[in-house]
């Protein structure tokens, strides 16, 4: 009887802290003790271990000894030490890691074959393991401590693997793991069921966003310059107009102009969807900007996280470096609406909840649609205003877009249904592909990618106020226009500062040196939801 201790990781949020799980097998009162703040599904770790360790069927013993099955040590007294014991601690995925100490404890394993090894792994009854969500996280917050092995179970094995420089094993009961570390053969055992059921075979879910085009729309140049800008510098989106004008149409169409994924944004969004227990065991490692398309009665713990016990993403972070679509966006709750604030501005979303706190990345494109009323027929400059809702009516559905709100979009763009001369145009008989605009898109952020190279944001859309205007400062005319719009009361402070951001994505669409009066008009255009001159549309094609 002895001390032994294994690892493992607690997750808060997207973080994750590595922890040592040591047990101490003594003489004393007979019973087991977790200690190190666990939870109540933790807590029940004890009466799963022991159930899992009995029925494991483990065979010890040599041919000079007589064989028996591996116990636990029932009539000793365990303590499990959870360290660091002030850090809170929450889930199921700790038993493997306490079961496997308990047997090093004992001797059953040798204490050295559990050093620089991670364990993940719910235990069934039965001892069989049982997969959770938060593997990569894990895994990747473990490599950063020097974890060179990690044991999963079996169906999270090869999202485990994303993780380069670690050696994974995929197992599927707690006697398959405690072999592996005596080196004795590995026993069969049932495979490990999945953590959730496979997709509807009729549901194609994002898939479906591979087939929308650009070409498939006919004129609406103005609203497609925007949604290129927005796309190249990560900048927030509002779309207004009637309704059946297209807003929706173009709105699922920006995923379609968005480069591939890094690596590293790949692995960002991969471990955010696994908290979120959104990963199939069959998921490769998501390299395509999601989109995410909320219905309007969503909650505020499904938009921006929470939830009881594990606080888990919500849908702005899981649409992470992608695009969150926010249709009929002045039928969302209050709370909802202005709850976006903080993550529309600083690009994240922090959850406190008593003494838990978890902060989860939100940088994606944010887009906002909405009709002009109710009744989605106020349009009077178009010269056909059908609408039927009263005055009060429609001055209470567009209060839902507050001056905060309003003031974090950063580009605003009015869509009006496609007419005869809109045919006619010649732009909108060849309209661009997807593939065409994403090349241009691309080739923009790689110009922001080596501007910002070594900072800790990669697109215009992120760039921090005070250092653009200090390290990357528009043209003296463009800064004496800027000042103008700015003291003259048509522009906030903050407002100044997006116009500041999508000066330069215009100019790295452009090619051009630095932002001039003509990057910054058509930025000022884009922010204040005022028309692009036919010669700017043409110039951008």
């Amino acid at each position: 009887m002895g001390v032994a201790t294994a690892s493992t990781v607690a997750l808060q949020g997207a973080v994750g802290h590595l922890i040592d799980v040591q047990v101490d097998v003594s003489r004393g009162m007979v019973g087991t003790t977790i200690v190190g703040r666990p939870d109540v599904a933790l807590n029940e770790a004890r009466d799963r271990c022991r159930m899992a360790v009995n029925n494991s069927g483990l065979r010890l013993g040599s041919r000079d000894e007589e064989e028996r099955t591996a116990e636990w040590p029932s009539t000793r007294r365990v303590t499990i030490l959870l360290s660091p014991a002030d850090l809170p601690k929450s889930g199921t995925h700790f038993d493997l890691a306490i079961a496997v100490a308990t047997m090093g404890a004992i001797g059953v394993v040798p204490v050295g074959a559990l050093a620089g090894t991670l364990f993940i792994g719910e235990l069934t009854l039965s001892g069989g393991l049982r997969s959770g969500p938060g593997v990569l996280p894990m895994v990747l917050a473990a490599s950063t401590r020097g974890i060179r092995r990690v044991f999963v179970p079996e169906p999270q094995s090869r999202e485990a693997a994303m993780v380069p420089g670690i050696a994974v094993f995929g197992v599927r009961s707690l006697a398959q793991v405690l072999c592996e570390l005596r080196g004795e053969e590995v026993p069969e055992a049932p495979p490990v069921a999945p953590m959730s059921g496979s997709r509807l075979l009729a549901w194609r879910g994002q898939e479906r966003m591979a087939e929308q085009d650009l070409a498939d729309l006919l004129g609406m140049q103005d609203a497609r310059f925007g949604l290129e800008v927005a796309a190249a510098g990560g900048h927030h989106l509002m779309l207004s107009g009637p309704r059946g004008a297209g807003k929706t149409t173009l709105a699922e169409r920006i995923p379609g102009i968005l480069p591939d994924l890094t690596l590293d944004e790949s692995l960002e969004l991969t471990a955010i969807h696994s908290l979120a227990g959104a990963l199939e065991p069959t998921d490769s490692m998501l390299s395509r900007p999601p989109f995410f398309a909320p219905h309007h009665d969503a909650s505020k713990a499904s938009l921006l996280g929470g939830g009881t016990g594990r606080v888990r993403p919500g849908e702005i972070s899981r649409a992470h470096n992608g695009v969150l679509f926010l249709d009929e966006f002045p039928l969302f709750q209050s709370d909802v609406i202005e709850a976006l604030r903080q993550p529309l501005e600083s690009g994240e979303v922090t959850i406190a909840r008593g003494e838990e706190s978890a902060t989860f990345p939100a940088r994606g494109i944010v887009v906002l649609a909405a009709n002009p009323c109710p009744c989605g027929d106020f349009d009077v400059d178009a010269g056909r205003d059908r609408c039927i809702c009263t005055p009060a009516r429609r001055n209470a559905y567009r209060a839902k877009f507050t001056g905060p709100i309003a003031d974090r979009i950063d580009i605003l763009r009015h869509v009006r249904p496609v007419t005869g001369d809109d045919a006619r145009d010649p732009l909108a008989r060849a309209p661009e592909t997807s593939a065409t605009v994403r090349q241009r898109v691309a080739l923009a952020r790689e110009r922001q990618r080596e501007r910002y190279a070594g900072r800790s944001w990669r697109l215009n859309g992120q760039a921090p106020g005070p250092i653009l205007r200090h390290e990357w400062p528009l043209s003296e005319t463009a800064e004496r226009l800027l000042d103008q719009q700015l003291f003259g009361g048509g522009l906030t402070r903050r407002g100044a500062t997006r116009v500041h951001r999508m000066a330069w994505t215009i100019t790295d669409l452009w090619g051009t040196e630095r932002p001039g009066v003509e990057e910054l008009d058509v930025a000022l255009r884009l922010r204040l939801g005022q028309p692009l001159q036919d010669a700017i549309l043409r110039q951008a094609v």
